[in-house]
């Protein structure tokens, strides 16, 4: 059984208002990092390698308060996110769904993986796998498969995050063994379903879902039994993040509103953790 964290998709802003949460959470007595395991999506994948990465949890904070300068400020063109869009709502089943976005990914992305590897590798303070279950999602984008990536696989742990948040229609499909992947927020916001197993869940979720299962219908189908809370940001927190996701300048007052919700979630995460 065990305890099971869950780290959502949602862009720059999103990771920095998770390591807000993180950091307000430990203020209160509450250090998720116990967790038996950390299952991160997209950018919730830079923020498991972050809080798995041995660091203390006001070090990652002052990291999301320092100049964004590795960050790359840019979003997918209108026109890409219209094509995943329909290719996802117009497919036979989910997987042809993502299989197509994977398509599109290979002929839209904004920037090279060259470009790429260098701004998730300046997101993580240690660039190998921790000792601690980490597992990043990330979807096949030829088949539309879900893929998972921890320590066991021996892939690269940069290359495993940038998989994972490889966003259709900005990021090129990264090819690991032989396979490319892309955004593991192409299935789900965040996965929440792969917490089966474990009788305490946390699921912080900071990006819209859009076309994709929402965390609540993830949990509400977790077996009889298991103990859940799922956190989303708050009002202040959503006018903290701004109107792009991806804008760096956003990710310091991003972290400040995680942090000043964690105060309000505290108590509720507590319960569920067993705190």
């Amino acid at each position: 059984m065990g305890k099971a964290l869950v780290l959502g998709g949602g862009g720059i802003v999103g990771l920095a208002w998770e390591i807000g949460i993180l950091a307000g959470l430990g203020d209160a007595g509450v250090d998720l990092r116990d967790a038996d395991l950390v299952l991160g999506t997209s950018a919730g994948a830079s923020a498991g390698a972050q809080l798995t990465s041995g660091l203390d949890l006001d070090e990652l904070y002052e990291r999301q308060l320092a100049p964004a300068d590795a960050e790359i400020a840019a979003r997918p063109r209108w026109w890409s996110t219209l094509r995943v869009a329909g290719a996802l709502l117009t497919a036979r089943s989910p997987e042809a769904g993502r299989a197509r976005v994977g398509l599109i990914a290979s002929t839209t992305a904004r920037f090279s993986q060259a470009v790429r590897e260098p701004v998730i590798a300046a997101r993580l303070p240690v660039p190998a796998w921790p000792e601690h279950n980490l597992v990043v999602t990330a979807v096949d984008a030829r088949s539309g498969a879900l893929r998972t990536f921890s320590r066991a696989d021996g892939v690269d742990l940069v290359r495993a995050v940038a998989a994972s948040s490889a966003v259709p229609g900005l990021w090129p499909p990264v090819e690991i063994d032989g396979r490319w992947y892309v955004d593991g927020g192409v299935r789900s916001a965040a996965n929440a379903d792969l917490a089966a197993g474990h009788d305490r869940v946390v699921v912080l979720a900071p990006g819209a879902t859009g076309l994709r299962p929402r965390p609540e219908a993830e949990l509400a189908a977790l077996p009889d039994g298991t103990r859940h809370t799922l956190v989303v940001p708050s009002p202040e927190a959503r006018a903290a993040f701004g109107r792009d996701p991806l804008d760096p300048a956003r990710r310091a007052a991003a972290a400040r509103a995680g942090r000043m919700q964690a105060v309000e979630v505290a108590v509720r995460v507590a319960k569920t953790w067993g705190v």
